[in-house]
């Protein structure tokens, strides 16, 4: 089973002059999953990615990076994994174009693969735009490009649609699916929760550098629906919401025999209502 795996995490510990800002966590990220890593400013998550980047290093505990012990993080590793932090930097006196072209020569990447994600990401009308004169958008979008020009084995990406405009953002999910749909493994921060459902295989909820809960997004929702109700809107565009027992069956068959229901829907809670029920804390 671990061949199949890209990332593994057994206990693992971080501590800082006396505070623990990791605390004995441990998953698994498969091959070709997209596992979502979610949690509030603070708890944990940037810690996690820098220790399983090989940019700190762990007080305790076993990490594994596509079969390599990160103990001994190699040249060769950082050439099949690909990482868009907020702290990634940019040749600014390069033009957009010239940033990506500079990176596909030293991880021997043909050019049209430039090309190429230039149009993925919205950028290739900005292509000869020097990069210090790029909006935070655009430079999301050219890390973001840079990350996975090689197409790499494991991607790791924090807040990877942060401040992106709907359109924009669409284009890069499809573009991460795409990537996951052919073998790479990806570690994902977001606080879009919509994202998140959307995009992950799997997640792992951590708060104070504990995991508080795991599981797909429809596990987790199912797992906290302990509420039941039916959100539903009459013809009249009236909108009601009913709790899930025999009086409401009786009460939504009526209304169908006599046409009275435009939409119906079941009130599963969101990823984001089901962070604040497990830890009492906002998703920001």
């Amino acid at each position: 089973m671990t061949q199949d795996l890209s990332i593994k995490v057994k206990e693992l510990k971080k501590s800082f002059k006396g505070t623990t800002a990791i605390k004995d966590i441990s998953f698994t990220v498969g091959k070709g999953e997209i596992f979502g890593f979610l949690g509030p400013s603070g708890a944990g998550k940037t810690t996690t990615i820098k220790i399983l980047t090989g940019q700190l290093k762990q007080t305790s505990g076993h990490v594994e990076i596509l079969g390599q012990n990160i103990t001994n993080f190699s040249a060769n590793l950082y050439e099949r994994i690909g990482i868009m932090t907020d702290n990634s930097g940019l040749y600014e006196r390069m033009t957009v174009y010239q940033n990506l072209a500079f990176f596909a020569r030293l991880l021997q990447v043909p050019t049209s693969r430039v090309d190429e994600l230039l149009q993925r990401v919205g950028l290739a009308e900005h292509q000869k735009k020097l990069a210090s004169k790029l909006s935070k958008g655009m430079t999301q979008r050219l890390i973001l490009a840079r990350a996975v020009l090689h197409q790499p084995e494991l991607l790791f990406l924090d807040e990877p649609t942060s401040g992106l405009d709907p359109s924009t953002a669409s284009a890069i999910h499809e573009l991460l699916l795409e990537l996951r749909d052919n073998g790479t493994a990806i570690l994902l921060t977001t606080h879009n929760m919509e994202e998140a459902t959307f995009l992950c295989d799997n997640i792992a909820l951590l708060n104070d550098g504990f995991i508080v809960e795991r599981g797909t997004p429809e596990e987790l929702k199912i797992k906290f629906n302990q509420e039941k109700r039916y959100r539903i809107t009459k013809t009249s565009g009236q909108q009601v919401v009913l709790a899930d027992n025999h009086e409401t069956v009786e009460t939504i068959q009526s209304w169908f025999q006599t046409g009275q229901i435009e939409t119906i829907h079941s009130c599963e809670p969101t990823l984001g209502d089901i962070f604040i029920q497990v830890t009492g804390r906002k998703l920001v």
